[in-house]
């Protein structure tokens, strides 16, 4: 007969004879299935993790995406007021909004691109964002004040040196390639074209050490590399605060 004994937190065989070897067997038992149990959870967890990650880069029609997005309009909106806020718009600005979303930053946007030549332009790869701003922006798409493409960033159909100002928030890190997104928005920027990103790093960190985020693509000094290296100059992070929430601001400005 043998027994299972405990010994440094791992299970392992011994000699025995009697009762005693009858039980530690059924302890063995219910270790293996405890083990088996939160082995399964883990898998559970990571899935999870796998399905909230790529609905957040990409939301679409379903309960998940749902939930996406009214997380989104909780945890982005104080990040979409300030990226337009320090993107300092003037009224007869081209604007670009990347990653757009349900469309907050849009609203806020135009509301300063009031000049005769003021347009705002959007590009969001997830149809479900692309609809949903759409409606939100039909007044302003039918004045031809805005045009939303649906589309992802290294193909969005806008012309080369024609955005003043490019803004976006929690979405850099959702791009499959960080340089040539990089590079595909310095091709659409005038020279001297200021770009704003904002993100809450704690956030990030912990999306990062729940599985949300995985890799390193979502750390800034990775982000602001591909930046420069893409012809972005004066390339730096500021920290901000705005009712009481602390959040990172990075500018860069396109040279050409």
């Amino acid at each position: 007969m043998h027994m299972f004994v405990y010994r440094g937190h791992r299970l392992q065989e011994v000699g025995g004879t009697g009762r005693g070897s009858t039980h530690s067997s059924h302890q063995a038992t219910d270790y293996r299935s405890h083990a088996n149990y939160w082995k399964q959870v883990g898998k559970g967890t990571e899935m999870l993790s796998n399905k909230v990650g790529k609905q957040l880069g990409h939301p679409t029609y379903s309960l998940t995406g749902w939930f996406v997005t009214k997380f989104l309009k909780w945890h982005n909106l104080i990040l979409e007021e300030n990226a337009v806020k320090l993107s300092n718009i003037q009224p007869n600005d081209t604007v670009l909004e990347l990653g757009h979303g349900p469309g907050f930053g849009l609203q806020e946007a135009s509301q300063l691109l009031m000049g005769p030549r003021g347009k705002l332009l959007g590009v969001d790869y997830s149809q479900y964002m692309h609809q949903m701003a759409s409606k939100r922006m039909q007044e302003q798409i039918s004045r031809g004040k805005a045009v939303l493409y649906y589309s992802d960033l290294v193909n969005m159909p806008i012309e080369e040196n024609t955005v003043d100002k490019a803004f976006h928030c929690n979405c850099y890190y959702y791009w499959p390639d960080l340089k040539a997104g990089s590079k595909a928005i310095h091709r659409v920027m005038k020279p001297g074209g200021i770009m704003v990103t904002t993100l809450r790093l704690d956030s990030l960190k912990k999306a990062s050490s729940l599985g949300v985020l995985t890799g390193d693509k979502w750390k800034p000094e990775v982000y602001m590399e591909a930046l420069e290296s893409s012809g972005f100059t004066d390339v730096r992070m500021e920290n901000k605060r705005e009712k009481l929430i602390k959040f990172q601001a990075i500018f860069s400005t396109a040279v050409k």
